[in-house]
C-alpha cells in the first residue's frame, strides 16, 4: 500500500484503507516465548509417555498346541519341538524326498543367556571344542611357536603345519605365513608380542588354551577341533554332524 505524500488530497482514501483487510502479519514474537514453547513441548512428551504407561497393553490370544489339518496358519499355533534323534530322523528322511547329499551337513542353531548381574550382557566371543566324533577328514594348519629342538621336535610329530621361533614373525606380518590356528609354549611369549595385533583373537593364550607345554593336546584340540563363535550378539551357528 503506498501512503499518499503529505499535503496530497485523495477524496475517500481514508475510508478505503480502514476498509482494507491487512496486509501486513504482527510481528514475530520475542526469545522468551521460544524458550517457553520449548519447555512446554518437554511436559508434552512426558504427558504423552505418562498416557502410554496408563494405556492397557493389548495380549495376543493363547496359542493353540496342535492343528487338526496339514494346512494352516503358523502364528496361530505353537512351533512343534523334536528330540535330537527324532529331528535327526525326520532330516533323514527329508534327504530321501528332496534327492540331497546323503553326506550332508547337520547344523545347529544355539541361543544362549548372554546377560549378567553385574554387567550388562557377556562379550560375543569364540572357542574351539573338540567333539567325541570327528564327522569330516578336514583337519587345519597349526603353527607352533617354540624355540626348544625337543618341543620342536614333539610338535612336528604331532602334526604341526609349521614349527619355528622369533624367524617366523616377520614372515607372519608380511602374510607369507598363513596358517588356521596358533599356539606357543610360555618360554617364547615375551618375544611375541609384535604379533598381538596381527594375530588378534588368535593370538595364543591360556583362555584359548593355545598356550601351555602340552603341545600334542593342543595340536590335537586345534588340528581336529571344531571352531565356533557368537553371532548377532547370541547365537552360536555351527555344523555338528553329517546325515
Amino acid at each position: 500500500v503506498l501512503a499518499p505524500r503529505r499535503g496530497w488530497v485523495f477524496p475517500g482514501l481514508d475510508q478505503r484503507l480502514a476498509a482494507a483487510p491487512a496486509l501486513v502479519s504482527a510481528a514475530p514474537p520475542a526469545r522468551p516465548y521460544a524458550a517457553a514453547a520449548k519447555t512446554a513441548k518437554k511436559g508434552s512428551q512426558k504427558t504423552k509417555q505418562e498416557e502410554a504407561k496408563k494405556k492397557p497393553v493389548t495380549r495376543r490370544r493363547p496359542l493353540m498346541s496342535k492343528p487338526v489339518d496339514d494346512v494352516y496358519l503358523m502364528w496361530y499355533y505353537e512351533r512343534p519341538s523334536y528330540g535330537v534323534e527324532e529331528a535327526v530322523g525326520m532330516l533323514k528322511k527329508f534327504q530321501e524326498l528332496d534327492f540331497t547329499h546323503p553326506k550332508q551337513y547337520v547344523y545347529i542353531n544355539v541361543f544362549l543367556d548372554m546377560a549378567l548381574q553385574k554387567k550388562k550382557k557377556v562379550d560375543p566371543f569364540a572357542s574351539t571344542v573338540l567333539l567325541p566324533y570327528r564327522f569330516t577328514d578336514e583337519t587345519n594348519k597349526v603353527l607352533v611357536f617354540t624355540e626348544n629342538e625337543q618341543e620342536a621336535e614333539i610338535a612336528r610329530e604331532n602334526g604341526a603345519a609349521v614349527v619355528g621361533g622369533v624367524e617366523l614373525i616377520k614372515w607372519i606380518l608380511e602374510d607369507e605365513i598363513q596358517v588356521d590356528f596358533y599356539v606357543a609354549v610360555p618360554a617364547i611369549m615375551p618375544k611375541l608380542i609384535p604379533l598381538r595385533n596381527k594375530l588378534r583373537r588368535k593370538y595364543p593364550s591360556t583362555k584359548r588354551n593355545s598356550l601351555g607345554h602340552d603341545i600334542p593336546k593342543m595340536l590335537q584340540l586345534f588340528r581336529e577341533g571344531l571352531e565356533y563363535m557368537v553371532e548377532d550378539e547370541c547365537v552360536i551357528k555351527t555344523r555338528i554332524a553329517r546325515v
